[in-house]
């Protein structure tokens, strides 16, 4: 089969690709109609996340029909399904609580000792994102062979078109989740930092859930149009004094929530960022918190800080003050996917959410270098890619 495969910083490649294999009973085996390049695809592209190898497969936001089944799969040949990114047993404790993303049993144990000692315990399993996470082979294929297919797919009905749901892999659940980590109340003023494909969805979960106000910070024209078209106002950083404008905008008194969609690879001038990013392309494990340490300022006292950013080494300068001095309560966490699913999917089946709006680019897989390319240096532009193998 061919697949996008990786091959150095930057440097990724569609190559022919042996076809995956039922090796578990549980398994199922994917044609995949649609798939997506995400934003955290772009810190494998540019090399800020380990233990990706070459000729890994990558991409974990995609969905197709079922051509094969192991003996314990739920899933009928000929079903349409989603793919969720994490990989879930559905058994273990942490996925018996729901927290589908802390999963024990999906990355197997010879790869759990590379982040036990970095995180106190090992990651979950997930597709296509370094074997930090398993080294599951990615959804940026012809096809792919889904563990646990019993708990992770969702079957989505005949006649619904795949750009209204395939973002039930990922992204949408993120934004939701984003959200609901934020705690938001009725009136409640959430400033949304990011206007990529999660802090859009974001902005699109806090306005449901009945945000009274949404601010939305970027710096690309493009996006914060999106944005203001989903009842944001907006804050272009780069005109702007974002702390002076949010104290503004809530009365004195800062946001409720503030929601941090950028994570490790924060973009800007501010000192601390540029010493952030120097740092990070000489040493590893060091992520760019400028955002972070912005929306622990920003947020009022005794108010909420909600992180679907993703964040993989360490952050220096955290204004750990502010975070005790104000009260401020912290969530976060890779998205637990299986437990938002129906209820998004109905969400989208009965008019309430559309995450069409986002697509800007729709690709063949043998493009897919050139998706990554402008995705990473023209983000206001390509504001989502999807590639049809």
């Amino acid at each position: 089969m061919r697949a996008l495969t990786f091959h150095g910083t930057r440097d990724v490649r569609v190559d022919t690709v042996p076809d995956p294999e039922i090796v578990n009973p549980r398994d199922a085996i994917i044609e995949i109609t649609s798939t997506a390049i995400c934003g955290s695809d772009l810190h494998l592209y540019d090399g800020v996340i380990p233990g990706v190898e070459k000729g890994d497969i990558l991409g974990h936001e995609f969905m197709g029909r079922v051509v094969e089944t192991g003996s314990g799969s739920t899933l009928r040949k000929g079903d349409r399904v989603v793919v969720p990114f994490t990989i879930s047993c559905g058994g273990c404790f942490f996925c018996q609580l729901g927290q589908f993303s802390g999963c024990d049993n999906s990355n197997p144990v010879e790869k759990q000792d590379a982040t036990e000692a970095q995180y106190g315990h090992a990651l979950t399993g997930m597709f296509g994102y370094s074997h930090l996470t398993g080294g599951y082979p990615g959804g940026q294929a012809q096809y792919a062979r889904v563990p646990f297919s019993d708990v992770g797919p969702i079957v989505v009905p005949e006649g619904v078109e795949d750009e209204q749901v395939l973002f039930l892999s990922d992204i949408l659940p993120t934004g939701w989740m984003a959200a609901e980590n934020a705690q938001i109340q009725p009136g409640d003023t959430v400033a949304v930092w990011g206007c990529g494909p999660v802090g859009l969805f974001a902005v699109q979960s806090a306005m449901l859930m009945g945000a009274g106000q949404v601010i939305a910070i970027d710096h690309h024209p493009h996006r914060l149009e999106l944005a203001r078209g989903l009842g944001a106002e907006v804050i272009d950083y780069t005109q702007t004094h974002v702390l002076e404008a949010l104290m503004e905008m809530s009365g004195g008194i800062g946001p409720d929530a503030v929601i941090d969609a950028v994570g490790m690879e924060s973009h800007g001038f501010a000192p601390d960022n540029m010493l952030d990013t120097l740092k990070q392309k000489i040493l590893p494990g060091t992520d760019r918190g400028h955002v972070l340490r912005m929306a622990l300022m920003a947020v009022r006292k005794g108010g909420r800080v909600s992180i679907p950013g993703v964040y993989g080494g360490m952050v220096d300068k955290f204004p750990m003050g502010a975070l005790m001095q104000k009260g401020v309560q912290i969530r976060t966490g890779q998205t637990h996917v299986q437990r938002y699913t129906r209820d998004l999917l109905n969400r989208i089946m009965e008019g309430q959410i559309d995450t069409t709006f986002l697509i800007s680019h729709r690709l063949s897989l043998e493009e897919a270098a050139e998706g990554y390319r402008n995705f990473s240096d023209n983000q206001n532009e390509w504001t989502k890619v999807v590639l049809k193998p």
